[in-house]
């Protein structure tokens, strides 16, 4: 099981800039759907990936589905050669996505997103609207799935033009 917090409080405490997507942004918005993995978006540039590096690497990130003993260099180098890592930690599972579908990079996903709190800190996470954006790019049956509820959320935090 993935200890969001912990993973959290890593990235935090390493000053990692990042952006949270996926299942976990679904549930900062309101969305009720179990996910099994933290999803961030994260900024390729020299300093911020030695940061990210520094926050994940007492956590012994491994690339998650890779047979045991496969060696792997957990560096800026290895984020540099790289764009999208599903790693295993020993805190549980995190996507580090250096663009996704449907949105871009961290620069280009950087306006559309709220700062909200999450177990007492505060991060960045997509604004509703792009989160449905994404996952209906995405096009995988979960996030299909979930787009549904993520549009009835979106609906309800709407105003409404009947107080106008």
């Amino acid at each position: 099981m993935t200890d969001f917090e912990g993973l959290l409080r890593a990235l935090e405490a390493a000053d990692a800039d990042f952006i949270l997507v996926g299942g976990v942004a679904a549930v900062a918005h309101g969305g009720t759907r179990l996910t099994q993995d933290l999803d961030v978006v994260y900024l390729r540039e020299r300093d911020a990936m030695d940061r990210l590096v520094e926050g994940l690497g007492d956590l012994s990130p491994y690339l998650r589905g890779a047979p045991p003993g496969l060696p792997f260099d957990w560096s800026r180098e290895t984020l540099e050669r790289g764009l999208n890592f599903t790693l295993t930690t020993d805190l549980g599972d995190i996507d580090l996505l250096g663009e996704i579908t449907g949105g871009g990079t961290y620069q280009d996903l950087l306006p559309r997103t709220v700062e909200i709190e999450v177990f007492g800190m505060r991060c960045r996470c997509l604004d509703l609207p792009t989160l449905i954006d994404v996952k209906r790019a995405a096009g995988r049956p979960k996030d299909l799935e979930a787009i549904a509820e993520l549009e009835v959320l979106r609906d309800e935090c709407a105003p409404s033009t009947a107080d106008n």
